[in-house]
């Protein structure tokens, strides 16, 4: 077996809430999300992001966001924002876990920051690891994950999500 099937995490030492977002090519400045989430920490969150502007960075001309069903994605507030700033936004199932690659992303980090066991003393040097481990993400790793969105959401109509 997969040495990650015995794999094991200290807990009680502090959290970090994480928000990223990438493309076929690039990963957007990672943001630390400070304290419980509400749709105008979210909205500021995504203007800290340069995600509101004309034309994100990461993204060129054309390009669909997409985010989950969480309380603050479906907000008024968060919906009129990105209807005011002609951002595309991709439906979301009911429950689909399977369609975002960002999910991916996670689970790779989660492996890299972890492996042989590491663990973290303070909320700072694991915040560094995940920055670093952000920076580090293999391009391969992006493409792959960006080129798979067709057969994604073809998946995902074919059942009947």
């Amino acid at each position: 077996m997969s040495p990650e099937m015995f794999s094991t995490r200290h807990s009680g030492g502090g959290t970090i809430m994480i928000w990223g977002a990438f493309s076929f090519n690039e990963t957007m400045e990672l943001q630390v999300v400070q304290g419980r989430q509400t749709a105008a920490g979210y909205g500021e969150m995504l203007q800290r992001a340069s995600l509101m502007t004309d034309n994100p960075r990461l993204c060129g001309n054309d390009w669909v966001f997409q985010q989950d069903n969480a309380t603050v994605h479906n907000a008024h507030p968060t919906k009129n924002s990105f209807h005011e700033n002609s951002v595309t936004l991709l439906d979301p199932p009911a429950c689909s876990p399977d369609l975002n690659p960002i999910e991916n992303i996670w689970g790779w980090m989660a492996r890299e920051i972890y492996k042989n066991g590491h663990q973290f003393q303070t909320v700072d040097a694991l915040r560094e690891a995940i920055f670093t481990t952000w920076s580090n993400i293999p391009a391969s790793l992006l493409e792959t994950l960006a080129s798979s969105m067709p057969k994604r959401i073809f998946e995902e109509i074919n059942n009947n999500g």
